[in-house]
């Protein structure tokens, strides 16, 4: 195992007029349906926090534990989701906290204001301020809070000795093939676990090469992952790249973005999945890696507009003037 600047390779330049402006370096990992490593950029043995690109996994025991038997597909993309808070997250989430008898006040993953412009415009006009609702953690931990009942435990469902999250380390442990070196507490308070790149990207193989019939695991991995493919809206958000991505590839791909520039996707069709990281924490850098890979395998079309916006741009500024541009280096 190594530290995450270790062995990283240039992946994105910033080009503005005819000069590079920056680069940000970082690590790629393509796994198989078996977990098994097929192309790799940088050091796979990189660790990391996948932070919210884990989402699928961490809901995997309420699957698995039957808590999520009658969940819809929109609960399931709820649950995975990292939402921006519009009208329409808030409203499933409250709905599924009434359909668990409890409410907000029972949430723990604290309060920040919707990432939706709309959103925040809408608070601000009202003289209003945002809930844990709007937190755009806050499907997961409806998630967290209906195995939490299942299972007869206690509120404080975010501690680490908590059944929950000893079920969520498990199953982490589990699909990544390895033991966590250790936690970090998340940004909504949940602990977030550490594990090589190459590990992570196993589990997202594992996820893409997931059949139904093949087990409580596998079940539980597709219905997660048609789920993501089929509400693009409620993982993300109108104009969010996860959302914009999944909707040009008709569902088929399921993509999840992480704080810190971690970045997943899982293809079943192609029993592949991608794990990446870039090493300066730079959302535009894994937004431009993730296209420019989903590009690569043949799930993208390089023309669709999301494509281009995401791996070339153009940058422009406050006048919208084109000032710049990126370069994805996959060789």
């Amino acid at each position: 195992m190594t530290e995450v600047n270790e062995g990283a390779i240039d992946l994105v330049e910033v080009i503005r007029g005819d000069r590079v402006e920056s680069v940000h370096r970082g690590h790629i990992v393509v796994c198989d349906g078996a977990g098994e490593i097929v192309e790799a950029w940088g050091d796979p043995s990189a660790v990391i926090y996948p932070r919210s690109a884990c989402k699928m996994v961490q809901a995997l025991p309420l699957l698995e534990s039957g808590a999520g038997a009658h969940l819809t597909s929109a609960q399931l993309a709820l649950a995975s989701a990292s939402h921006e808070g519009a009208a329409v997250h808030v409203a499933g989430v409250n709905a599924w906290l009434r359909d668990l008898a409890m409410s907000e006040q029972d949430l723990r993953c604290g309060t920040h204001m919707p990432y939706s412009d709309d959103a925040r415009a809408d608070l601000i006009r009202a003289g209003d301020r945002p809930c844990q609702l709007h937190n755009n953690c806050s499907g997961k931990h409806a998630g967290f809070l209906a195995l939490s009942k299942h299972l007869g435990a206690g509120p404080e469902y975010v501690e680490p000795d908590h059944p929950v999250q000893l079920a969520v380390r498990r199953a982490f442990e589990e699909v990544t093939g390895m033991d966590s070196p250790g936690y970090g507490i998340d940004g909504c308070s949940a602990p977030n676990f550490a594990t090589r790149l190459d590990a992570f990207g196993r589990a997202m193989g594992l996820f893409a090469g997931a059949r139904d019939g093949g087990g409580l695991r596998q079940d539980a991995m597709v219905r997660l992952t048609r789920a993501m493919g089929a509400e693009p809206m409620l993982v993300a958000g109108e104009g969010r790249a996860c959302t914009d991505l999944m909707r040009a590839m008709g569902g088929r791909v399921a993509v999840k973005t992480g704080a810190e520039a971690v970045f997943i996707a899982i293809i079943p069709e192609l029993n592949r999945g991608i794990a990446l990281k870039i090493v300066d924490g730079t959302t535009r850098a894994a937004e431009a890696v993730i296209a420019a890979m989903l590009v690569r395998l043949g799930v993208l079309d390089a023309g669709a507009p999301v494509a281009k916006r995401l791996t070339h741009g153009p940058i422009t500024n406050c006048r919208d003037k084109v000032t710049g541009h990126y370069n994805v280096r996959l060789r």
